[in-house]
């Protein structure tokens, strides 16, 4: 028994010196540089691309297992230009063998010097770095393993790291199908102190087309995140001369449900001058050249495979403040909620700026060759509305100020309500001019056209200052009350033109109609017949009461009775307005009225009848008398007054007597 321990034990040890000194003398005895052409053969097959390493390529085992090697070459597959992917200047790496069986990394020595690579992407849509797919299929039946991490942590005791360092690297990126290029260089990354234990100081700084990038901080200590702990993390970020960003906070779970908790601030900056720095054209042309000039954000995020939370979150935009809090989670159908609290914004400053030509409804539109080949192919790709049909939200927006298509709003909340595709905003209210609106509205997205319906109720809006702002004019005044019922399809502005369909009652109490003056056209058509004295008052019609019930068929409105009341006039009026061409076509019928009674005078009054036609375009619509009407209404009620005569007025004998009567009231007119 004695005699087996004693020749075990001789045996263990002699292995033991074999091994030592196979280890010791083995990388002096052999020749690497006779094995190189055989190392690069199998690098250049399995990678299906030219390999090669220059001949100062050196192995060591013990105490510390090392490799070397300089001028490494990592080449272009056919089709591509540049003739490396990858080079490297040299590489040097140490790392203990001894400590590697108790799961104990020690590295004294991780050295990349120049680095080299260049992605690219060719027209026909091929890329460089694309691995030749030499992957055996799997065989019927047989499971694919999936990688993962099990267990509570990472399959290691300890680390520690001497120096390691990243210098003078270098990344290109061509793109010849969209004509770019960019340009990562002076990449340098160093990493201090690293182990388990203490804290990793990181350093890393590069240019991005001539622009430089610094990131530094510290992460760590590591040994409690790599099972169910947290690793604290406190890292900025400077980009462009411009870009302030400091993260801190903690990485959570790593080897489990890897997660986040930090505050995200990010310095005020100006997203112009950033765009500017790296060359580029801004990406969206505004109204105002001045907004997206100044940006900030602060917010607290929280998030995990399953989850993330966003809360005191506040973002700064030029002259707005936005505090907001979100969480979405259950990625696959997210459900999200969200609380915005807007301070103020003037929309029309971000969006595109007008064309400043406007084009008359009898000027035709000239469309460009693209677009009649559009027209002529069909519609363009339809847009897909999954995502939206997933959604889960729950949100609600309030704004304290805003500025919409030149209107001035106030005190906005908004909900949100959307499940299956169907979105519903209610309740909607704003305070606008000196009144307010309530209302609800739908959007369906669960068909491949959506469909949107809207209701609101205005309550005692100054309708003056609100059409001045919006539309430039100063054409009518009172409080609006109104009743509107809204539905559409579509998603293109044109389409919902042509599917526009609704009903309401617009009403509006004393007020005027300004730049037309009906009381003054009946009084000069009084006057041309000796009835009445001309006034020098400006053009303008007061009234008590204006109702204005209406009709919308695809796209156009309709109205069958719109009725002014004035002390002066009862204006009754019908007509439509096409929302699609922007044209009008209305006819006013004034009744003169003989004495003045106040607003609460209904009754039918005696008078002369001057109908007033509206047409032109939305731009410049025009207003004129009926001559014709004028003309008959005279003629019939003060000289043939006889049947006789009236029957004469219908045959065509009696048609040269109405013309020269109609030109001498229109020479009478001055038009």
């Amino acid at each position: 028994m004695n005699k087996a321990l004693k020749w075990g034990v001789i045996i263990i040890v002699s292995v033991v010196v074999i091994i030592i000194a196979a280890i010791l003398i083995i990388p002096r005895v052999v020749d690497v540089q006779k094995y190189k052409p055989e190392l690069e053969k199998k690098i250049a097959e399995a990678s299906g691309r030219p390999f090669s390493v220059g001949d100062d390529l050196r192995f060591s085992l013990f105490p510390w297992a090392g490799v070397s090697f300089s001028d490494l070459h990592l080449g272009n597959v056919k089709g591509f230009e540049e003739k490396d992917f990858v080079k490297v200047k040299s590489f040097e790496a140490r790392i203990k063998l001894l400590p590697l069986l108790s799961k104990d990394i020690q590295v004294k020595k991780f050295i990349l010097n120049e680095p080299r690579m260049v992605l690219i992407k060719n027209k026909d849509g091929r890329v460089n770095w694309k691995l030749p797919e030499k992957t055996p299929k799997p065989k019927k039946g047989e499971k694919v393993p999936v990688g993962e991490i099990s267990g509570t942590g990472l399959p290691i005791s300890d680390l520690w790291v001497g120096d390691f360092s990243i210098k003078n690297g270098m990344v290109l990126w061509l793109d010849h199908s969209a004509g770019t290029r960019k340009q990562v260089s002076d990449i340098n990354l160093t990493l201090q102190e690293v182990s388990l234990d203490r804290p990793v100081q990181l350093k890393f700084s590069a240019v991005l087309d001539k622009q430089p990038l610094l990131m530094q901080g510290s992460i760590g200590p590591l040994r409690k995140g790599l099972k169910e702990g947290t690793v604290s993390m406190d890292l900025s970020l400077k980009a462009l001369n411009e870009l302030v960003i400091r993260l801190k906070g903690a990485l959570e779970n790593l080897a489990v449900n890897p997660g986040v908790e930090l505050e995200l601030e990010v310095a005020e900056f100006s997203p112009r001058k950033m765009m500017a720095a790296l060359g580029q054209t801004f990406f969206m042309a505004t109204a105002d050249p001045k907004v997206l000039n100044r940006m900030t954000l602060n917010a607290h995020v929280q998030a995990n495979s399953k989850q993330v939370s966003v809360s005191n979150g506040i973002l700064g935009l030029d002259e707005s403040r936005l505090n907001f809090s979100m969480k979405a989670s259950d990625f696959s159908k997210p459900a999200v909620k969200f609380d915005l609290n807007l301070n103020q914004i003037n929309l029309d400053r971000y969006l595109p700026p007008k064309s400043g030509k406007k084009l008359s409804a009898e000027q035709p539109v000239q469309k460009s060759k693209s677009q009649e080949k559009e027209s002529v192919a069909g519609p363009t790709k339809e847009t897909d509305y999954t995502p939206l049909r997933r959604l889960i939200l729950d949100g609600q927006l309030k704004i304290d100020r805003l500025v919409a298509n030149k209107a001035k709003i106030q005190d906005v909340i908004l909900k949100i309500h959307a499940k299956n595709g169907i979105f519903n905003l209610y309740p909607l209210r704003f305070n606008m001019y000196q009144g307010n609106v309530s209302g609800k509205a739908m959007l369906n997205v669960t068909k491949d056209v959506p469909e949107s319906n809207i209701n609101l109720t205005v309550t005692k809006v100054e309708s003056g200052p609100l059409l001045s702002d919006v539309f430039e004019k100063d054409i009518l005044e009172g409080v609006m009350q109104a009743n509107v019922t809204l539905g559409m399809a579509g998603d293109d502005p044109e389409l919902l033109k042509k599917t526009l369909n609704g009903n309401g009652e617009l009403l509006f109490n004393d007020g005027a109609i300004k730049g037309i003056d009906l009381a003054g056209m009946v009084r000069n058509v009084q006057a041309a017949f000796g009835l009445a004295e001309k006034s020098d008052q400006k053009p303008k019609t007061d009234f008590a009461e204006l109702k204005a019930p209406f009709t919308i068929t695809r796209g156009v409105i309709n109205t069958p009775q719109t009725i002014l009341k004035s002390p002066l006039l009862r204006v009754m009026a019908n007509g439509n307005a096409d929302l699609v061409k922007e044209t009008l076509n209305f006819r006013l019928e004034p009744k003169v009225v003989g004495s003045i009674k106040g607003q609460g005078d209904e009754k039918q009054r005696s008078g002369i009848m001057v109908p007033v036609l509206v047409t032109g375009n939305f731009s410049s619509p025009k207003f004129r008398p009926d001559f014709k009407s004028v003309a008959k209404q005279q003629i019939q009620e003060k000289v043939l007054k006889s049947k006789k005569v009236k029957k004469l007025l219908d045959k065509e004998e009696l048609n040269q007597l109405q013309e020269a009567t109609e030109g001498l009231l229109k020479g009478v007119f001055g038009r």
